[in-house]
């Protein structure tokens, strides 16, 4: 079995947006067992611990990301799942927020990428603030397993306007955009990666995320 963090925040199911945010956890759901043919679990993070992993007999673990901000987060309701990823024992793929708890539990700060230098047009998410969105290029920045069969400018869907401001030690960065330079970390010696942009969000026309989970699932022995 493998397992799926929902890492959504309770405030973000209190949003206009909850009920798509909800059923899109399912679809990714799917489409993790699709690719895997193992069955997928929903846990939601603040359920998440070492002992649970264990129980459930989970092969590996793939973090979604949030709506709301990870100040909004306590200590006691990560712990559990910050528990599991010092454990190192399970390869563990993180997506924008789940790259950006995997970055802080291994080190790193996170923070708003920055203010916007001119005011919005239409403000509909993270008002005031510098922010990514839709499909858009990201560069490649080595060469690695995780990256097979991707062009140098793979397409990718954004959605983040807070960011990794230093990688955490041990880990590399295979990715950057103009606007967020630490676009994709994977450790060195452990099977963890982290992407700020959601690879999990691919498409017929932008089938790049499928493709780099799939990496992962190979590379970390998934499949």
């Amino acid at each position: 079995m493998i397992v799926f963090v929902d890492n959504e925040h309770k405030s973000g199911y209190q949003k206009p947006w909850a009920e798509k945010l909800m059923a899109a956890r399912v679809r990714i759901k799917y489409r993790l067992e699709d690719l895997s043919g193992d069955t997928c679990l929903i846990i939601r993070y603040n359920k998440v611990s070492p002992e649970l992993l264990k129980e459930v007999k989970a092969k590996a673990i793939f973090i979604s990301g949030n709506s709301a901000n990870p100040d909004d987060y306590s200590a006691k309701e990560q712990a559990g799942l910050k528990a599991a990823l010092k454990e190192q024992s399970l390869p563990t793929f993180g997506f924008c927020g789940g790259h950006q708890v995997m970055a802080e539990t291994y080190g790193a700060t996170l923070a708003p990428i920055g203010p916007l230098d001119e005011p919005e047009e239409e403000i509909t998410f993270a008002p005031g603030l510098k922010k990514e969105m839709g499909y858009k290029e990201v560069n490649l920045l080595a060469n690695h397993p995780l990256l097979e069969g991707l062009n140098n400018k793979p397409i990718f869907r954004h959605a983040h306007s807070w960011e990794v401001k230093n990688l955490p030690e041990g880990f590399i960065n295979l990715a950057s955009t103009e606007t967020t330079p630490l676009q994709m970390m994977v450790h060195q010696r452990l099977p963890l990666l982290g992407t700020q942009f959601h690879p999990e969000y691919y498409t017929d026309e932008h089938p790049a995320g499928r493709i780099l989970i799939e990496n992962f699932m190979k590379w970390s022995g998934l499949i």
